[in-house]
């Protein structure tokens, strides 16, 4: 059934009939977060055109029952060449399950958005359409009080952290797992090579040339997961574009400077095998954030993918710690007189 997968999924008309036609199948593989059921929560899922006039999929995890309110809102950036329909889905019902509201959606030109599949023009414009979808729904009357907590995986956690830069006071803290705030010197290309690059990328922004290494065995540690991940039939898997690869370095670059501002509470998650994105960034971000709320994990022998390729234990103790913060933070919120 694999291989019947079209190479080409530049449009998302092709990317959302390929979805649709390999949904029943993903949620049958046998991935520890997939199994969960799916009884006892209200899933919503919708396309809406945003502000820019795209059309961006998002969708939402609730705690059952009509009349249930969630205990906080979870809001979930996903990493690079991903999207939310994936293995995220497991994690976002933990959550659900838990008594949280998760919401997230696919960045254009990634997973079910509107956009060339892979193409990132602007990491800032990507963060504006991130931040306005996250507002139009803290914004909404039954969501109104309730505590907001950003999430972000590698390239979504420094969305994340852009996000709260740019909305500085509109949120009450963040899981970061595995954030791309700097990458593994392995991961970037040399100095000459990379003059290159840029120069090309002014004439050719869209262009697939950047030097890659194979992803999937650098970030999954369980051999098993590895071969999972051919499931995720609309994840960006291609060489990457010119242009995308050189937004992701600069951002990398203005997020190590500003690691100082930084003022939300903070959950920082981080596998210290992590040959993708630098864990020691991650410890940097945890001594020079300004915020006195803030805890960081380090996770032994872990890999960049700690929610998707490591082993069933692993990725249950990450997703229990993500979750015991956030019960701990509610329940110190729940006992202020």
């Amino acid at each position: 059934m694999l291989s019947d997968t079209p190479t080409n999924l530049d449009n998302v008309s092709e990317r959302r009939r390929v979805r649709e036609a390999f949904k029943e199948i993903q949620h049958q593989i046998d991935h520890c977060l997939m199994k969960l059921i799916t009884e006892g929560k209200k899933i919503v899922q919708s396309i809406e055109v945003n502000s820019r006039g795209l059309e961006i999929f998002s969708k939402s995890w609730l705690p059952g029952g009509n009349s249930a309110t969630p205990k906080a809102l979870v809001f979930y950036c996903h990493g690079y060449g991903e999207t939310c329909t994936f293995v995220f889905e497991g994690v976002a019902r933990k959550l659900a399950l838990s008594g949280y509201g998760v919401f997230a959606l696919d960045y254009p030109g990634f997973g079910l958005s509107q956009g060339l599949h892979g193409y990132i023009p602007s990491l800032d414009l990507l963060t504006s359409d991130v931040a306005e979808h996250f507002s139009k729904v803290r914004d909404k009357p039954e969501h109104r009080g309730l505590r907001s907590y950003l999430f972000g995986q590698s390239l979504g956690g420094a969305v994340a952290l852009k996000v709260h830069l740019k909305q500085p006071n509109d949120w009450d803290g963040a899981i970061l797992v595995a954030p791309m705030v700097k990458f593994a010197e392995n991961m970037v290309p040399n100095w000459i090579l990379l003059k290159i690059l840029i120069g090309v990328a002014h004439l050719f922004p869209k262009l697939k040339i950047v030097p890659h290494q194979n992803f999937v065995k650098m970030a999954f540690r369980d051999p098993k997961k590895r071969d999972l991940a051919a499931y995720n039939v609309i994840a960006y898997k291609d060489t990457a574009r010119l242009w995308t690869a050189l937004e992701c370095l600069r951002t990398t670059q203005e997020l190590e400077r500003c690691l100082h501002k930084v003022a939300l509470p903070l959950l920082i998650l981080h596998g210290e095998a992590d040959v993708v994105t630098d864990p020691s960034v991650s410890k940097a971000l945890y001594e020079k954030a300004s915020c006195q709320d803030k805890k960081l994990r380090l996770y032994g022998d872990a890999y960049h993918s700690l929610l998707e390729g490591e082993t069933d234990e692993v990725i249950s103790t990450v997703v229990g710690d993500i979750i015991s913060w956030l019960d701990h933070r509610h329940a110190v919120e729940f006992s202020k007189p």
